[in-house]
């Protein structure tokens, strides 16, 4: 199935996005967001208030029921107009609604997933480390149970943490064991963010500015072990945690905003061609310009169809390995393209930060990278489809 008519609840949910987004995001608020990295909280407790962070969390928590498809869909809606919501939305209802909804113990279900659906609290992940990047069976973060076994010690550094300022807790990989063989040694924590023996230092970035980015350092932060992730018998079972269905998903996350970043910037670009006259015309009618247009069109459909099959398979628990991988490289790369595109549309004004074109430049960029690199999506693609 590839996803081309959507179903009417997604189709009016799209609407009543768009309605929100020009009532509470004005371009000209959002470029102040971006600037200041500024996180509007309580523009998003509005958000939360349509119901939209319960699309990841059954109805018996509070949740609307899975609906991924039309999560994947609140993400692109949201990053047409910048990452300012649509980067907390995913901290929110996927980094928290899909991990605790896939992992969590019954107790933990019952206390954090009412809160997310109500858009209350938000995660950050804690997974790569200053010597860990795409090896996450690596991490060096040590977390030991104390001798009755009611607390756990952790103690390392976290890189590339996006949010944690604005988070209320980290979902964090660590290394259980350091005798256990590898993949057998790992377990993932919630870390609240203001518990003692957590720092956090921004890290200065390139686009994304939605929040800071930070290392967080962990020095002897204690936490009780009901904070382990899936309870008693999640303690040296995270690799299974990481590689499940979350994993999947969260290919789709980036996939999400770098269509709704390359949308925003195709459509802006006709509307600049459209208003922009040279020679006596508008410079939509000439064939160099409009050619552009139409290619971008073409290559954002292409893209469209790929995120939401690979999201349809996700939402009907199909395997889907091979596909959101692809998805993730073909989009995100064919995204970075539309948007430089779009931007020599409109040449020098495409550049200045009065328009919105130069964020999108600067938040597509890091979509290749973002969320496993195209690179890793290459060598996924080739062991799933035994190529290698």
């Amino acid at each position: 199935m590839y996803y081309t008519d959507e179903p009417e609840h997604i189709v009016m949910m799209r609407d009543t996005l768009r309605r929100f987004v020009e009532k509470e995001m004005p371009r000209e608020k959002v470029r102040v967001w971006d600037r200041e990295k500024y996180f509007p909280k309580e523009v998003f407790h509005k958000l939360a208030e349509l119901g939209v962070c319960g699309l990841t969390i059954d109805e018996e928590y509070g949740g609307l029921g899975r609906d991924l498809v039309a999560a994947i869909a609140v993400i692109e809606e949201l990053c047409r107009r910048g990452t300012s919501l649509g980067g907390p939305y995913i901290h929110c209802a996927f980094y928290g609604g899909i991990n605790i909804s896939e992992n969590g113990t019954d107790d933990q279900k019952k206390e954090l997933l009412p809160k997310l659906a109500n858009g209350e609290i938000l995660f950050a992940y804690g997974l790569s480390e200053p010597n860990v990047g795409g090896d996450l069976a690596s991490v060096e973060t040590k977390a030991t149970l104390s001798s009755d076994g009611s607390m756990v010690t952790i103690n390392g550094t976290k890189r590339w943490c996006t949010a944690a300022y604005i988070s209320d807790y980290i979902y964090c990989l660590v290394k259980s064991d350091a005798d256990a063989p590898r993949y057998k040694n790992l377990s993932f924590v919630l870390i609240p963010t203001n518990a003692k023996g957590v720092t956090l230092e921004t890290i200065g970035h390139l686009g994304l500015g939605y929040a800071h980015t930070t290392d967080v350092i962990l020095d002897s932060v204690q936490i009780t072990v009901e904070n382990v992730i899936g309870g008693e018998g999640g303690w040296n079972n995270g690799w299974p945690m990481l590689i499940g269905p979350a994993l999947d998903v969260e290919k789709l996350e980036l996939t999400a905003m770098a269509l709704g970043i390359a949308g925003a910037a195709v459509e802006d670009a006709q509307a600049y061609a459209k208003e922009r006259k040279q020679f006596g015309k508008p410079i939509s009618q000439f064939q160099a310009i409009n050619h552009v247009l139409v290619d971008v069109e073409t290559k954002l459909a292409a893209c469209k169809h790929m995120l939401y099959h690979a999201a349809w398979l996700a939402d009907n628990d199909r395997p889907c390995s091979v596909e959101t991988s692809m998805a993730k490289l073909f989009v995100c790369e064919a995204a970075v393209e539309i948007v430089l595109e779009c931007q020599k549309v409109m040449g020098a004004y495409g550049c200045a930060d009065e328009y919105d074109m130069e964020r999108y430049v600067r938040d597509i960029l890091l979509m290749p990278i973002l969320g496993g690199s195209s690179n890793m999506m290459r060598n996924n693609i080739a062991k799933r489809m035994k190529i290698i």
